[in-house]
């Protein structure tokens, strides 16, 4: 049986904000770009919280919410330090380590020789050390899988522990809504709701093929979360899947002619970040990110299609009449492939 630490730092930009300047401490407070610059919030204190502010709100409606709401630039070197120390502690307990951002993180605790491998004493030394050194809370969640010990994190936020021991998985993961389930997102969930599925109980009614006919693969997937099963490694790995380039307009884009003009700056600053990666990677398929005037989002992908500007046209063309509404913000990117260890096949006849 693993154990399984998920440590989620607790409004992580904002805690180091109230440290370095405690004359922002227990006022409202966000994290995030101007109002005036069509800014967004990206993460605010629990203060602010209160008053129905929220992550990736736009800061001038954060404003009208709570006028009185103090908003600070990010100072983003400050936050990937402190994520260094962090980590730096992790290190101490396991060289398993998942980063998922600069405030999250799965420990891999099972072969811990530290307090006689107990996850749950560990994780309370790690939160002890954390607050004492860097004067910031985490909260921490302890189970034998990932997909419980992050639920379990987030269970006595903020600066909480909560554990799922392997004899509790059961009885807590029946009456678990099925919209906290990894994967499932608004749309799924309402399908589940419309099928009578409300919780992993309702979920267990279902066998395997059933579920699979509903949801395709998902539903494979689907039935083992509902019984508290999740067999997925930590990926210790943290090299690039992608890389990109996005901008958020002062001034929304009105229609696709506007957007297919704003294509080759995007595509110059993403070969100039192309350029930096090492000879390890191998570009694979282009995609394009929109984000329209009322924050709805899409992003679409083509394998096999070249990273040229008429095929990014294409995409992008394709996208927009996703939403054919004004664009508030374009992305362009390429998915890499990691070539270290693979025999790439030369092509016989070259492009």
């Amino acid at each position: 049986m693993r154990k399984i630490i998920h440590v989620d730092c607790d409004c992580f930009y904002a805690a180091i904000e109230m440290r370095d300047d405690p004359q922002l401490a227990g006022k409202p407070l966000a994290v995030g770009g101007a109002a005036d610059r069509r800014g967004v919030v990206a993460t605010c204190n629990y203060e602010a919280r209160a008053w129905g502010i929220r992550s990736a709100m736009p800061m001038g409606q954060a404003l009208k919410l709570c006028p009185d709401l103090k908003v600070v630039k990010p100072r983003m070197d400050a936050y990937k330090a402190v994520s260094r120390e962090i980590h730096g502690i992790f290190r101490e307990f396991t060289e398993i380590i998942e980063p998922l951002s600069l405030d999250e993180a799965y420990l891999d605790v099972t072969d811990s020789a530290h307090f006689a491998g107990s996850a749950t004493r560990i994780a309370k030394e790690i939160r002890r050390r954390v607050s004492q050194e860097l004067h910031i809370t985490v909260s921490a969640g302890v189970a034998p899988n990932k997909f419980l010990a992050k639920i379990a994190s987030d269970w006595r936020k903020p600066d909480g522990l909560f554990v799922i021991t392997p004899d509790q998985v059961d009885e807590f993961v029946a009456v678990l809504p099925v919209s906290k389930l990894h994967g499932v997102g608004k749309v799924t969930a309402d399908k589940l709701g419309r099928l009578g599925i409300s919780t992993c109980a309702d979920l267990r009614e279902w066998n395997k093929l059933a579920l699979v006919r509903e949801f395709g693969s998902f539903g494979e997937r689907l039935w083992s979360l509902a019984r508290g099963i999740d067999e997925r490694a930590l990926q210790t790995d943290s090299r690039r899947q992608s890389v990109s380039v996005e901008n958020t307009y002062d001034e929304d884009i009105p229609n696709l002619a506007m957007c297919l003009k704003r294509l080759p700056e995007l595509l110059e600053q993403l070969e100039t970040r192309m350029a930096r990666l090492d000879s390890s990677y191998k570009p694979d398929k282009p995609f394009v990110k929109i984000k329209f005037h009322d924050f709805s989002q899409t992003t679409l992908e083509q394998a096999g299609a070249r990273r040229d500007l008429h095929s990014y046209q294409q995409l992008l063309s394709a996208a927009f009449a996703r939403g054919n509404k004004p664009v508030r913000l374009l992305g362009v990117g390429v998915r890499l492939l990691d070539m270290r260890g693979r025999h790439e096949q030369l092509e016989l006849f070259a492009p």
